[in-house]
Order: structure tokens, then sequence, then C-alpha cells
């Protein structure tokens, strides 16, 4: 904003004041001068007025702030009306008070249009405003003045003598004072005559209703328009204007008269008529509630010892209603103060006033604690390692779920993770519970980096889960770390062959994960997860307990995402850190490298189909005998020779001695036991 030093003087007497030093206390305060000028011999401020301070988007409002900072009186400008000639000729009838909270008027008759004196047009100019006629530059003239905007129509052009405020509805459009015709959006706020739309709501008035040379009389506007409808209205239009550059930011409702006043002043000084009466009609009234404010928490909050006596003389200055109480003030700020709605609202101001430069410098108490940190965070810190050093990378995502992605995920309803725990104030309505899977957002990731063009995503988050199980503590529900990783590679053009499948590449990033733990008796067994491929997924089982679940997401689920992509192969995987770190070895034991050499005997065992791998393999390791060093499956067979509901499992055992070298003799009977056993065990049957 360009503010006038000559114009400011009207209002505060500052004669004393320099100009830098004026520039460094409008600084201080929160009105960054960003530059300074000399016009025509006026010095000329560039003001940065903040998007929450529209009460100072105007003279008066900066020479409301000098006045307070200076401790000095503040003149107004003469706005008495005196010698009314009776009722005003237009009346008003406001149709959506939700979005016009108040709307006054005046009539002047028997106006002059011409140009506007010298003192006006040069403080326009200064301002960045061009003279128009004498009637239109009152309006931007008390625009820049007061801070309200006004429109001035011809009332000669107003068809039934009414003025009403309602929304557009459909179809609506009206040619503005720019000449351009504008397609109205259904819910805009216009102003109407008795037939037809003559402005757009605290934007922009009509072309049929302007002021022109020819104009003898004139309705003069001054409204309280809701922020938001101006705000979409002109950003639904592509149209910003001085008028609702303020209008969106609030203005006055309590002192629009003042303006209308000021205005109407103005115009009869300048052209000449009579002035009428104020119409005001006034539906929904401006009311301020009274703010709590402790002694304690502004000397807390500030860092200063600042005292009671000067809280109460520094808000007084800025034209707040205080009442003392015995341990606190109640403290009701004025109407041109919409940005003040809180206690640390009004320690701000406090602190502004008091002077930052007058709060203490101080070195932060920072206590210095030898204390490591604790066992569970370092291994999270390893893990995030660990997935950086197989080429993952790591995402961060809002702890927020859409329970619609728990449908899109094929979750059933009697499933622990539709328990979600509801937010009170959420961001949005879609993301209104904290996420009980990390998935979901992956999932956003993934669509996210495939829209940019990427076509290798390995992705990775380490994040807390919320369960609403029933399981609280301190009162607050559950919460637990997990590991969400994602992977995707699109099928492209290779020198050479890769002929591994995807599943038992990234099945190979989660053993390594665990064995970079030193994890143990790991086992995976067919999951049921129903976002997953029920032939390519597998829950991850440690020790008998299952701390998570991988696999290729379904292409049911694919398609939801819509993707746009034939056939995606996106794996998923989710492992629960919590249970996963109490199956770390709390100390790491080395062993020597084996002296002696191995022994090696397969075992080709035909069971039934719906036996696992893992199941059969665990009981291998269960069989009682030191020699049994390894035990790996390296062959599946289903087919000719193999009966309908069998299948063939080929196992590889491993036997070594420690302390000698074994012999044929001594490994021979032992493999038949464990052959024999694992027959017993599974009523299998030995293949040739």
């Amino acid at each position: 904003m360009r503010l006038s030093l000559e114009w400011l003087k009207d209002f505060v007497d500052i004669n004393n004041v320099t100009p830098d030093e004026l520039n460094l206390k409008l600084t201080m305060i929160g009105l960054e001068v960003e530059g300074v000028e000399s016009v025509d011999g006026d010095i000329v401020f560039e003001v940065n007025v903040t998007p929450n301070r529209s009460d100072c988007l105007s003279v008066l409002g900066i020479a409301r702030e000098v006045s307070a900072l200076l401790n000095i009186p503040l003149r107004m400008p003469d706005f008495k009306i005196t010698g009314d000639t009776g009722g005003c000729e237009i009346g008003v009838n406001i149709l959506d008070p939700e979005l016009c909270h108040r709307y006054a008027g005046r009539t002047i008759k028997g106006v002059r249009i011409t140009g506007s004196p010298d003192w006006m047009k040069r403080r326009l100019e200064r301002s960045g405003m061009r003279s128009i006629n004498n009637v239109v530059d009152v309006t931007n003239y008390v625009l820049l003045e007061m801070g309200h905007p006004l429109h001035a129509f011809d009332m000669d052009r107003i068809s039934g003598g009414v003025i009403r405020v309602g929304r557009a509805g459909e179809g609506q459009i009206i040619r503005t004072i720019d000449g351009v015709e504008r397609r109205i959006p259904d819910d805009c706020l216009l102003i109407w005559d008795s037939e037809r739309p003559v402005a757009i709501a605290g934007i922009m008035g009509g072309q049929d209703s302007e002021v022109t040379d020819r104009t003898v009389n004139v309705f003069l506007e001054s409204a309280y328009f809701l922020p938001s409808s101006i705000r979409r209205t002109s950003k639904n239009l592509g149209l910003k204007t001085e008028s609702s550059y303020r209008f969106e930011r609030g203005t006055d409702r309590e002192s629009l008269i003042n303006a209308l006043d000021r205005a109407a002043y103005l115009i009869r000084e300048l052209a000449g008529g009579e002035v009428s009466e104020r119409v005001d009609e006034y539906p929904v009234s401006f009311k301020a509630e009274p703010i709590p404010v402790r002694y304690e928490r502004v000397r807390r909050v500030i860092g200063a010892g600042i005292g009671d006596e000067e809280m109460i003389d520094i808000l007084k200055r800025l034209r707040m209603d205080v009442r003392v109480e015995r341990e606190h003030l109640l403290v009701i700020p004025p109407s041109f103060r919409n940005d003040i709605g809180s206690e640390i609202d009004i320690i701000e101001e406090i602190a502004r006033f008091y002077g930052y430069d007058r709060i203490p410098v101080t070195v932060p108490k920072i206590p210095v604690s030898m204390e490591r940190p604790g066992r569970g965070h370092s291994i999270i810190n390893n893990i995030k390692d660990t997935m950086r050093k197989i080429g993952f990378t790591e995402a961060i995502n809002y702890s927020f779920l859409n329970m619609d992605d728990l449908d899109m995920l094929s979750i059933p309803g009697d499933d622990i993770r539709r328990k979600a725990i509801r937010i009170r104030n959420p961001l949005r309505t879609e993301e209104s519970h904290l996420r009980t899977t990390l998935l979901p957002a992956l999932l956003r990731n993934l669509r996210y980096n495939l829209s940019m063009g990427n076509r290798e995503i390995r992705l990775f988050e380490v994040a807390r889960v919320f369960q609403n199980d029933m399981v609280f503590e301190n009162g607050l529900p559950m919460e637990k770390h997990y590991l969400g990783a994602i992977y995707y590679l699109s099928r492209l053009p290779e020198l050479w062959k890769d002929e591994t499948p995807k599943f038992y590449i990234f099945k190979g990033f989660i053993e390594h994960i665990l064995s970079e733990f030193k994890i143990k008796d790991v086992f995976f067994e067919r999951s049921s997860e129903p976002f997953l491929h029920p032939g390519q997924s597998a829950d991850i089982i440690v020790s008998k307990r299952r701390i998570g679940y991988f696999g290729l997401v379904h292409p049911d689920v694919a398609d939801r995402l819509d993707l746009k992509l034939a056939r995606p192969e996106i794996f998923l995987c989710e492992i629960d850190i919590d249970s996963m770190i109490t199956l770390i070895p709390g100390e790491t034991r080395y062993s020597p490298i084996p002296r002696f050499p191995y022994i090696e005997r397969d075992i080709a065992i035909m069971v039934d189909e719906s036996l696992t791998a893992a199941s059969i393999a665990g009981s291998l390791r269960d069989f009682p005998s030191e020699l049994i060093e390894d035990i790996s499956l390296f062959d599946v067979y289903k087919g000719p020779n193999i009966p309908e509901g069998k299948k063939s499992l080929a196992f590889s055992i491993r036997y070594r001695a420690k302390d000698r070298t074994l012999t044929d003799a001594e490994v021979e009977p032992i493999h038949r036991g464990l052959v024999q056993y694992i027959c017993n065990k599974t009523g299998g049957v030995i293949r040739g």
C-alpha cells in the first residue's frame, strides 16, 4: 500500500518525527516499509500490509497505529452531514443476510459532474489511482482514506427505486464498468434493482448504472459483504479490484456509515447537491466476545517483566475495551480488528507496542542429558538406513485416513483396521480419522510419482498407526510403529533379461531387512490379506508370530487405483516394528568360520497340496539333531506322475559337525530318522 506522509499528517501530528524515524517505527510494529520515495515534494511510503491486517489498508488505519505507538491524539476528518432534505428515495432489501450483513446508502440529488480539485487528484495519483470525475474520485478517495469500499450509482438508472442484494441464480450476465460482459456463477452475490443486476457485490459496478458526465442524481452505497463470498466470486471471475482486495480480507461493518457520510460530505462539497437521510439495513449485527487475558501468561510468552498497568495502557491506546479483573483482563477488540479472536492475539498486540527491542535477549536453557537414545529409537533409525541401502526412498505422509481407502483395499467391516479414531477437527472431511495402516498413503505416493513420469518406484515409510481396540495408554489410543513399503518397476526394454520373478525380488528385500537385525526362525505362509494376490503374497512369521505381510497388489485393487497401466505389478509390505523389535537379539554372538566340511542330502516328499512348504520346513527344523546346520527348499512340483491334490517338495539338508569331519556312516542313520520323522508328521510319501 502506498501511503502519503502529507495525508497521514491530516490524522496525526507527527511533524517532530522524521521520515526515517517513522519508517523504522512502522516496521518495528509489523508494518514493514519496503520503500520510500519523494513524489512532487511529498514523501510516499510503500507499506507491506500482511493479509490479516485489513484494518491497515487505509490512511486512517495506519494513523491509528501511529497514534497508539506515539501516544498522540487521532484527528478524524469532517463527515458530519447537516441539513438533510428528507428520506432516501431508494429502498434496500437484503435477500441474503448470510452474505450481506449490512447495507447502507444515501442519495445526493442535483450533482454536477466535473473534474476533481488538484489536491484530490494529487493524493489519488500518489496512491496509484487515476482521476475519473469528482463523484467517482470521492469514492476512491474515501476507500484509501478510511479503508471501506463504496460505490456510486446513477440513481435515475436504478429501476423501481429499490436495491436488492441477493445471489445471482442461473444464467445471469452483466456488463461491468470495464466494458466486459461477464457470466456470473450461480452462488455469487449481486446488487439488483427491481429488474436486473446493476453490480457485482463488493467487486465492480455494472456499466448500465455507472456515473457518467450526464449523471444528475447519485445513490451512494456502503455495505458489509461476507469475505469468503467476495473471495470466491473474485476467484471464479478472475477479477481483482481495490474493493475486492479489502472486502475479501474483512471490513468494519460498524464504521461503514462513517465512510458513507464522509463520501456524501465530500460529494456535496465538490459536486453540490442535496444529501438525503441514510437508509440502513443491518440484519446481522456485530458482536465481539470478551477475551480473558492472564497477566502472567503475557509475561511468560513475551519473556519480559511488563507491568499490569502498561499492558492496560497499550490495549486502551489500541482502542480496545478493557475490564480489569483480579487475575486477568477481559478485553473486547474494536470492530475494525477482525484478526483478534484469542488470548494469544492480544499478547501479540501487547508485544508489538511494548517493543520487540525491549525484550531481553536470553540464551534458551537446553538441558544436556548423557542418556543414550532408547533401543527402539536406534533400531528404527537402523531400519530406515537399511531401507535406503537397498534402494528405497523415505516418504513422509500425514497420519490421517480416508475411510473410503479401506473400501478400496477391500478390507472387511470386522477388521481391526476399520476401528479408526475420528478426529474432532480434521483438516479435510475426506481425512477425518487417524490411520490404522500406512498403505493408502503409499499408494497415493505411487499414483503421484507415476503421474510425474517415474517408472521405477521404491518408497518406504516408518510411522505410527493408531488402534482403537479398547487398549489404551494414559487414556490415549494405542500407537504402534509400522514399516510400510511399495515397489513398482514398469516393463521397459532391457539389454539383458532378468528372469527372476518380481515377487522373489521383493521377498529378497524383506529377508534382507530381517537378516540385518539377526532375526532367525523366519517363515513365510500364504497371506489372506484381501488386497493382495492370493498366489503371490505371504505373511511374515517369526517364532510362530505374525509380524507383517507382503505381496502383489490384487488385480481388482489395482483396477480401482485407475493408474492407466496394463497389468501393473505393484508390491506392498507392512511390518509391525514394535513386534519385530522384541524378536531382535539383545546381543550379537559370533561363531568361528566352520573348519570342517558339510555333507548334503536331499529329500523329495509328496504331500497334500494344502500343506505349506514353510510348515514342512519348520517341522524339519524341529527334528532333534545338533548336526543339522541348514534346511532349504529348492523345488516344488505338480504335474505328471503326481496325483490330483498332491504336490512334491524337495528340500536340501546340510549336516556339519563343529569338531570333526563327518562320515557318511554317521550321517545316514540321522538322515533316515529325519525322513521317517517328516513322513509321519505330514503323512507324506518319499519320492524315489
